[in-house]
């Protein structure tokens, strides 16, 4: 298959070097320099269980010479879809399909504007992927599940190909018909660590180590599980404690959140389509939602205060 990813970086890099590793025709996109030169220097060098290996594969850092895919991963940080997709166009083809498999909630919207509905797929995944330097990564493919579906629910041949080319470069990947609720299911998991982490500052140890931060995550989540429910979108969980459980099972005590990584570098995060979108489904439906507000409202603050520095 045709496959580009928009967006690769340490994720889209190991979704998009597994594929090229099994045989698909694969780009990588991509906008430092230093990440795209040191693929096309040395190849994609990919950290795994098994040890390291190093996966050919194409690297741009731009749509402009590319020609259309069967395949659009888009990967890129949320506050950057609407920018990304159109500058993509020339991946964009009478057949082209275009997956997210972004964190959070609203993405779909955004590429259905972008290149109509019926070629919008969505996604979620629980690969992980660390950066050590330009073009070398951590790959945290095995074991990790990737559901994907139609945004209707529908079990169609498109999809079916799709989980089939992931499946056999050992994506672990599950068609979902109700891919909303999936969505739902992983959305939970980041608003139960996302905000609290940057908030404090900590990593996963300490975090889980304080009984006040774990009462506050448990409430942004039931917050979220109330206002799904609300809106009709059925969910996998019925105890708010699971997605706090859930999100640090198998990590290690160090590892941070990719929102407070954000904060780190001097970044804004994704919190408008984490908490934020908590809030704003919260309003249609007419479900109170302080705590996420309350942490919505405290993160914004602190990447004003370290933009101002």
């Amino acid at each position: 298959m045709k496959i580009a990813v928009l967006g690769a970086g340490a994720l889209g890099c190991a979704i998009g070097g597994s594929l090229a590793e099994a045989g698909n025709d694969v780009v990588l996109i991509n906008r430092n320099p230093a990440h795209v030169d040191a693929i096309r220097a040395h190849g994609l060098r990919m950290r795994g269980p098994a040890g390291e290996r190093c996966v050919a594969v194409r690297a741009e850092r731009d749509c402009a010479a590319l020609a259309p895919a069967e395949l659009v991963i888009v990967l890129v940080k949320s506050f950057h879809t609407q920018e990304a997709i159109r500058a993509a166009t020339p991946l964009i083809g009478p057949e082209t399909v275009v997956l997210s498999l972004q964190n959070g909630l609203g993405h779909e919207d955004i590429l259905a504007e972008a290149v109509g509905r019926e070629r919008v797929v969505a996604g979620k995944t629980y690969v992980g992927g660390v950066m050590l330097a330009p073009g070398h990564i951590i790959s945290g493919t095995e074991g990790k599940e990737t559901l994907i579906g139609e945004l209707d629910g529908s079990d169609s041949a498109r999809i079916r190909r799709i989980a089939a080319t992931f499946e056999a470069a050992g994506l672990r990947t599950t068609v979902s018909t109700n891919i909303m609720g999936t969505i739902w299911d992983k959305l939970l998991i980041n608003v139960a660590t996302g905000a609290v982490s940057s908030i404090t500052g900590l990593p996963y140890g300490p975090l889980y180590a304080i009984a006040e931060i774990e009462a506050a995550a448990v409430a942004a989540v039931q917050e979220a599980m109330d206002v799904a429910r609300a809106s009709g979108v059925p969910l996998s969980y019925t105890d708010p404690k699971a997605p706090w459980a859930k999100a640090a099972a198998g990590l290690p005590e160090d590892f941070k959140t990719s929102m407070l990584q954000s904060l780190e570098k001097g970044s804004i995060t994704e919190i408008d389509f984490i908490n934020g979108a908590v809030v704003r489904w919260g309003q249609r439906c007419g479900v109170p939602t302080p705590v996420n507000a309350t942490l919505v409202a405290c993160v914004k603050g602190i990447e004003r205060a370290r933009q101002a520095r």
